[in-house]
């Protein structure tokens, strides 16, 4: 009896390896450019020729915005005793590559189960100030940045999400130096994308949409108080064009979530 039960249950175990292993080869072969620098074509019928992560692996170490914020892990369960694999994760909600959902700074606002689809799938434009965020870490990006941007590069569309490249992604392997000074956005050039463009969103490179010096988050104010979202810990935005670019905002929907991780990743 007992060598029926291991039998039956080793046989379930197997099918559940081959199916997860079948799907783990399907998500590698379909975001395999993810990984990297983007590549020349996805071969995707719907995504555009080029594919880039956006996102950070969720690590124990990735810096968070106060030390004692940052995720746990241990071992919960092992293929050796249990016949399966699998962690047990503490995490707070804005830790890692995440999402801030209005409710996150608004009594009353939208959490992460509410935010549609069809507000996480978006057009992006990357606005580059890397060159001054290396003189000057506690920049922001202004309304002045703003001008220049559509001077060059054409109208930022309306409804988009609005990516700050500084630069800090390199510096996420050194907590001291990614947390005690950061750029992110005034409080005027969100004021104005939000009355002038109607953005979906801002993203930054960097541990917050405000710059590290601020102590009252004015942009988390305007932006979220607007019912809009804040992406925050993004990576590889230098693979990025500046324009022309669809974002995907893959957020876990948290019961009454203020935010939460995301797999986030562009095409174009």
């Amino acid at each position: 009896m007992l060598g029926a039960m291991c039998t039956e249950k080793c046989s379930q175990l197997t099918r559940r390896a081959a199916v997860i292993g079948a799907a783990a080869a399907v998500t590698t072969a379909a975001l395999g450019a993810s990984a990297g620098p983007a590549s020349a074509s996805t071969g995707h019928p719907v995504l555009g020729r080029h594919l880039q992560d956006l996102t950070h692996p969720y690590t124990t170490s990735f810096p968070a915005f106060e030390p004692d914020e940052a995720p746990r892990r241990e071992t919960y369960a092992t293929i050796e005793d249990d016949g399966y694999y699998m962690q047990e994760w503490r995490v707070i909600e804005h830790t890692g590559t995440h999402v801030d959902a209005p409710g996150h700074f608004i009594p009353g606002g939208r959490l992460s189960t509410e935010l549609r689809l069809a507000e996480l799938i978006t057009p992006a434009v990357v606005v580059d100030i890397a060159a001054r965020a290396a003189r000057e870490p506690d920049t922001m990006v202004t309304v002045d940045d703003l001008q220049r941007y559509e001077r060059r590069h054409g109208r930022i569309p309306d409804g988009a999400a609005v990516l700050m490249y500084s630069g800090w992604a390199a510096k996420a392997g050194d907590a001291s130096a990614y947390r005690s000074h950061f750029p992110g956005f005034s409080v005027e050039a969100c004021e104005w994308l939000l009355r002038r463009r109607r953005i979906r969103s801002l993203g930054v490179d960097t541990l917050s949409i405000d710059p590290a010096p601020s102590e009252t988050f004015d942009v988390h104010l305007a932006l979220l108080g607007a019912d809009r979202y804040g992406l925050e810990n993004l990576a590889h935005l230098d693979r990025m064009p500046p324009a022309g670019a669809t974002i995907v905002v893959g957020l876990i929907p948290y019961e009454q979530g203020s935010g939460g991780q995301a797999r986030i990743f562009a095409t174009w």
